[in-house]
């Protein structure tokens, strides 16, 4: 009896691994339509329940096939979106991948337009390649650069700054001729740039880079980080002394292409006049 309770054990503990292990290959495709109300008092009246979708974390390679990144497109393209903003990571390391991904993704679109800058991932790649092909895909290079987005008589400024990890940063293009009462949104692919924003001046900061640790237990703390602030910009909205960041989990993942408990997101953020 005791040996027939002990080989059911064994045969449960086996069965149990097995099912975590397919559900961690299974969790990447099973992707997550994430949406957030965003207020503030300095959204304009033309921007009222503006559709912003945010896209980050590609990772276009031989396990996230251009397939997949043709739905992505498909999916953010139905959702309906006024305006797309572009999070970096398009590939994984290798440059082959940049000029098909982005393919693919110029089929986006928005009437206020595209706007995207790059991840660590693409300046590992080829940053010039990266650059040129989300610039031939007619999309809005938000590297230390910024613009105003017009709606009637309203306008919006979205700026953004290169990656933390690859580049230098630069604010000021993004800050230059804002007002207290402008709305501003900046993107910045590594959430740990927040700590450096010492001004009120912008409104919500857009952010990914984390995957949201792709492994988390029970979903609220990763062992894994590519931060320096521990669990403060895993994922979701974090509220800072300045400004709020929404963090996103992202599309695709690195090594392994696993993730447990972190679904795959696509981020869709209402702007509304508070």
């Amino acid at each position: 009896m005791k040996k027939k309770t002990i080989i059911l054990t064994f045969i449960s503990v086996i069965t149990m691994g097995c099912g975590l292990i397919f559900y961690t290959l299974l969790e990447p495709y099973w992707l997550e339509i994430k949406e957030d109300d965003f207020y503030s008092p300095d959204v304009p009246p033309a921007f009222q329940l503006t559709k912003v979708v945010f896209i980050s974390d590609i990772h276009h390679a031989d396990y996230f096939s251009l397939k997949r990144v043709r739905q992505v497109v498909e999916t953010v393209n139905k959702l309906k979106p006024d305006l797309i903003i572009l999070g970096g990571d398009y590939v994984y390391y290798e440059a082959c991948y940049t000029q098909p991904c982005f393919s693919e993704l110029k089929k986006l679109t928005a009437p206020l337009g595209i706007y995207g800058v790059l991840g660590n991932h693409d300046y590992w790649a080829d940053p010039e390649n990266s650059k040129q092909s989300l610039q031939e895909a007619g999309f809005f290079l938000l590297d230390n650069n910024a613009t105003w987005v017009s709606n009637g008589k309203d306008r919006i400024k979205i700026g953004g700054v290169a990656d933390l990890w690859e580049s230098n940063q630069d604010l000021q293009p993004t800050l230059r001729d804002v007002r207290d009462t402008d709305f501003v949104l900046l993107v910045s692919h590594n959430p740990d740039y927040v700590e450096q924003i010492k001004t009120p001046l912008i409104d919500l900061v857009l952010c990914g880079h984390t995957h949201g640790g792709q492994v988390a237990f029970f979903g609220l703390w990763a062992p894994i980080l590519p931060s320096r602030y521990g669990q403060k910009y895993r994922t979701g909205r974090v509220v800072t002394e300045n400004t709020t960041v929404i963090i996103s989990n992202g599309i695709g993942t690195i090594l392994p292409p696993v993730r447990f408990f972190v679904r795959p997101q696509i981020n869709v953020i209402y702007l509304k006049r508070q």
